[in-house]
């Protein structure tokens, strides 16, 4: 029986927090499904397909296992995704408390609606304080946004300026 977990997130764009957390996460898992949700209630900067394009090539870029499946998820809720393929975990990255605020009801709601299991993972020190809307201010801003996203990201995020 494969062991299966899914890394959901919006990935808009994805940081190198993100692929920290799923690089550790595929060591641990048979099979590791990094699947970019869509948020309602953000207004996201990149397309879709594009995130899962700039995350499937960071992943190869890194060199990570290939038991790592990239997909896309919009037709319900993760937990229908994770029934479909089979996962009886969700890996999330949190970098601080208001994290864990955020994360902790869902995780919790996804227990009782699919006995599916949340697992918490924090990222390496050095990428704690980095997210996503950071990431997309910088860029905004015409910044330096090498430090924090794999360089297939700076190369797409510096021509699309």
């Amino acid at each position: 029986m494969s062991r299966i977990a899914v890394v959901p997130g919006s990935f808009d764009p994805v940081t190198l927090g993100h692929i920290d957390v799923i690089a550790r996460a595929a060591d641990l898992y048979d099979e590791l499904h990094v699947v970019v949700v869509h948020n309602p209630g953000k207004t996201a900067l990149l397309p879709l397909d594009v995130r899962v394009e700039l995350i499937t090539k960071a992943i190869a870029n890194a060199g990570l296992p290939n038991n790592i499946v990239v997909a896309s998820w919009g037709e319900g809720l993760l937990v229908d995704y994770c029934s479909k393929v089979g996962a009886k975990v969700v890996i999330k990255g949190i970098r601080n408390q208001a994290d864990v605020t955020y994360e902790t009801p869902m995780a919790l709601v996804n227990r009782n609606l699919a006995g599916i299991e949340t697992m918490f993972m924090l990222p390496e020190p050095g990428h704690a304080y980095v997210s996503s809307s950071l990431v997309r201010q910088v860029a905004a801003l015409k910044g330096d946004v090498r430090p924090y996203v794999p360089h297939i990201v700076a190369d797409y995020l510096n021509t699309a300026r």
